[in-house]
């Protein structure tokens, strides 16, 4: 996961999704706590569809804002998580 400051101040996570190793990494003002939470829950998710279905199953369930098309094969799906920050899951 890489994370970046926007120039509204959120906070961004992106969530590289790879075969054998997720990566969860973040930039910005992100409390251990929550970085813990997302390094524990989406560590097993190594596709796009359970991520998908995590994320329908939080409280409140989260949806996909825009997906950006980077290439041919490699997608960003961004989810806004609270007011300041979004998750950023890269798809390839």
């Amino acid at each position: 996961m890489t994370a970046s400051l926007s120039s509204r101040r959120a906070f961004f996570v992106r969530h590289g999704m790879v075969v054998r190793h997720v990566d969860v990494e973040a930039e910005g003002d992100i409390s251990q706590r929550d970085m813990t939470r997302f390094r524990i829950a989406l560590r097993g998710l190594r596709t796009l569809a359970p991520v998908l279905e995590w994320l329908r199953a939080q409280e409140p369930p989260r949806v996909v804002r825009e997906i950006i098309t980077q290439d041919e094969y490699t997608h960003d799906v961004i989810v806004p998580w609270t007011e300041r920050l979004v998750l950023v899951f890269d798809a390839t």
